[in-house]
């Protein structure tokens, strides 16, 4: 008889999974899975999927090298197996094995954790989920910090918890005071690039396309040849070596130039230079676990105090700037996830249940900055925080659209979205569905804020600065249209007071135009 049943998941990808902890090759069993249900899920990017299968294959070829010998280990592969979800392949393996019990890592998704404990008490086999050590900050002791289960009236804001953070684990602190005398240089990382656009912007590293990853791209066009997303610009770590590759060149090329420009967005005529400006591209190696986040921030601390008294020091703005996405925001989110579950799977504060655009899938829309941001996405299955949020987010808030379907987009097309990480920021911060929870307004604007932040204006056939009218911003439209329709909440709320007294000054012959032309903009979404 087996005596543990060792499951690891896709995005469960480190040697130290808690899972191995006590793995004995003699008496226990291995399974890993390649399963057409977690792509067909939602309607996976090609990237995406090609990205989990290759770090799979490459993660179970290095548990092989680790244990030669004895290892007894199930690695079913894509068309191999005739299992159509995770779940049956679990069940059919317990069945076979027998196991004294199931041992997993927390799964980084609320349905496969209820699917795995209702399947382990059907089937009457002791389950035991071990707290998921790669995080910085615990479910319980997430949980204690929000107060749950006191009477505290504590709001859930990512500031508050990152400080305390940076405290418990002494990152960027002098003492008691964090280093520079702020904790937060948010302020200076909000430039554009200017008329000019961005300069010097660094190469982006590369991966080599080995066998094993020319193999899964083959399956991927074969078993999924009508999924979204090209496979010509895959660029994404597949192992822990090219993980840590990424991570020194993030280091030594693109830290310094993160932090002023990290909302600002660029569309170049030239395609064959980088999208990626200036940002990490660690997220997809951080979620699948081929890093752990402290050694991220190590890394970047080390660097900042190597350079501090030189004349090309790091700037303090950039390097707090980038750990503040992860040990405060990454930390955050993933705590938010777990304490709102599955509630905020099913939130929708403003009732919206427009239909997602099919341009969504396509990028063929005349609006610029969807067309190219989208376009961004289905070749590389990449858009960075600023992109997702004011660009495609906020146009989902804006032309009210059901959250589940936008939610269901966002954990498709993105090669580093992972349900922990992707609902909160789909649900709480691009369309406001959890109604504030821990966000302390909506983010919406009109397009003068794209025009600000990117060059995506200047080629466009609608003018960000026009509220109707046939070359109107439907962005700008619809933000105006928003406001009125929400005045009274926007009004009520300190940071968003301002706004609500542009629309005060609108003549009832203006208010009523904005809503005609919005009435029209939300009938033919399909047409923009």
């Amino acid at each position: 008889m087996t005596r543990n049943l060792i499951l690891i998941l896709g995005d469960q990808l480190n040697l130290d999974n808690p899972a191995l902890e006590d793995f004995d090759p003699a008496q226990d069993h291995i399974l890993m899975v390649e399963c057409a249900g977690e792509a067909t899920h939602v309607w996976s990017h090609k990237a995406r999927i090609v990205l989990f299968l290759s770090a799979m294959r490459h993660f179970y070829a290095c548990l092989v090298d680790q244990y030669p010998c004895a290892l007894q280990v199930s690695y079913l592969k894509l068309g191999e197996h005739e299992f159509a979800d995770l779940k049956a392949a679990w069940a059919h393996h317990i069945q076979t094995l027998q196991p004294q019990k199931v041992i997993v890592c927390e799964p980084g998704e609320y349905r496969l954790e209820k699917d795995l404990i209702a399947l382990c008490k059907q089937q009457n086999v002791q389950l035991v989920i071990r707290d998921d050590t790669h995080f910085m900050c615990s479910k319980a002791d997430f949980k204690r910090w929000a107060g749950v289960g006191e009477k505290s009236t504590k709001q859930l804001r990512m500031e508050f918890f990152y400080r305390n953070m940076r405290q418990k684990y002494d990152v960027l602190m002098q003492g008691k005071d964090p280093e520079g005398g702020v904790w937060n240089y948010d302020a200076d990382n909000r430039k554009t690039f200017g008329k000019a656009g961005p300069k010097n912007v660094p190469n982006a590293p590369q991966v080599n396309i080995d066998g094993l990853t020319q193999a899964v791209i083959e399956d991927v066009e074969k078993y999924f040849p009508n999924h979204p997303g090209s496979l010509q610009y895959f660029i994404w770590p597949v192992t822990r070596e090219q993980a840590l590759q990424f991570l020194a060149d993030f280091i030594q090329h693109k830290l310094a130039g993160f932090g002023d420009h990290q909302d600002a967005m660029w569309a170049e005529a030239d395609k064959s230079k980088s999208p990626y400006l200036w940002h990490s591209l660690l997220s997809s190696s951080l979620n699948l676990k081929l890093l752990n986040p402290r050694e991220v921030i190590h890394a970047a601390v080390v660097a900042y105090r190597k350079q501090q008294l030189q004349p090309n020091a790091l700037p303090l703005a950039s390097v707090e700037g980038f750990i503040r996405q992860i040990l405060g925001w990454r930390e955050f989110i993933r705590g938010v996830y777990w304490l709102d579950m599955p509630q905020m799977a099913e939130s929708n504060h403003y009732q919206h249940s427009r239909q997602l655009p099919s341009w969504y899938w396509t990028g063929d829309t005349q609006m610029n900055c969807m067309r190219q941001t989208i376009h961004d996405t289905m070749q590389h299955g990449y858009a960075h925080h600023i992109q997702r949020l004011m660009v495609t987010g906020m146009f989902g808030v804006l032309a009210e659209l059901d959250p589940k379907q936008v939610a269901a987009w966002y954990l498709a097309v993105y090669v580093d979205a992972v349900e922990w990480v992707e609902l909160p920021n789909v649900a709480g911060m691009a369309l406001y569905a959890n109604g504030g929870r821990f966000t302390s307004k909506p983010y919406v604007a009109s397009g003068a804020y794209i025009k600000r932040m990117s060059n995506y204006c200047s080629s466009c056939k609608y003018q960000s600065e026009l509220k109707t009218g046939p070359k109107a911003c439907p962005t700008s439209t619809l933000y105006w249209n928003f406001l009125i329709k929400h005045y009274d909440s926007f009004a009520a709320n300190p940071r968003t007071a301002l706004m609500a007294k542009n629309v005060a000054r609108f003549d009832a012959e203006e208010v009523a135009a904005i809503q005609m032309q919005s009435t029209q903009l939300l009938n033919k979404l399909d047409e923009i």
